[in-house]
C-alpha cells in the first residue's frame, strides 16, 4: 500500500512506480429500426452463441461514443445515427463499467463481423430472453422496452453486484 494510499496497489520494487489496474469501459448500442432492436449473436466466448447489443472494450485514444459506433460497425456492420447515452451499469466483480447509447439504424444492410454468428431485428415479444449474453444487455433491453411504453426515455443507472453463472 503506497504512502496516502487506502488500497493495495502494484508497485515496483525498485523504483516505486504504481501501476494502477483500473476498471474497463464496455461500451455498446441499442440499435432501433421501428419497433426492432438489432442484436448480434456471439461468434467469441464468453457466451458464445448467445445474443447481445454490439459492444466491447473501448480502445485507447476513442472517445466513448467513437467506441460505441466502433464496436456496432464491428460487430453488426450497421450504419447509425449515435443518440444520447442511455444506460449506465456498473459490474464491479468484473471490473467493468457498460454504457449502451440509443442508435437509429440509418438503412437494413448489416452483416455480422468476424465476432457475430448472426445479426438481426427483433420485436419486443420476439427477444430470446433466455438467451441473452449478459445481464447488462437484459437490463438495458428491459428498460428499453418499459420506456418505449411509457412514451420517456432517461438515462438509467444501477450496479450488478453478483453474476449469473458465467455472466457479467
Amino acid at each position: 500500500m503506497p504512502d496516502g494510499d487506502n488500497r493495495e496497489r502494484h508497485c515496483c520494487v525498485s523504483c516505486g512506480a504504481i501501476h494502477y489496474q483500473n476498471p474497463k469501459l464496455v461500451l455498446g448500442t441499442l440499435p432501433v429500426w421501428g419497433d426492432q432492436v438489432l442484436l448480434c449473436r456471439r461468434a467469441i466466448e464468453p457466451r458464445y452463441g448467445l445474443w447481445t447489443l454490439p459492444a466491447g472494450f473501448m480502445e485507447n485514444g476513442e472517445t466513448t461514443e467513437e467506441g460505441a459506433s466502433r464496436e456496432t460497425a464491428e460487430e453488426a456492420g450497421a450504419k447509425i445515427e449515435l443518440g444520447p447515452l442511455y444506460s449506465v451499469i456498473d459490474v464491479p466483480h468484473v471490473d467493468q463499467v457498460h454504457m449502451f447509447f440509443h442508435a437509429r439504424l440509418l438503412d437494413l444492410e448489416f452483416d455480422p463481423g468476424p465476432e457475430s454468428l448472426e445479426v438481426r431485428l427483433f420485436e419486443e415479444p420476439e427477444i430470446p430472453w433466455d438467451l441473452i449474453a449478459f445481464r447488462t444487455v437484459e437490463q438495458t433491453l428491459r428498460w428499453f422496452f418499459e420506456d418505449r411504453r411509457s412514451g420517456g426515455f432517461t438515462l438509467r443507472s444501477t450496479s450488478i453486484r453478483r453474476a449469473r453463472p458465467h455472466a457479467a
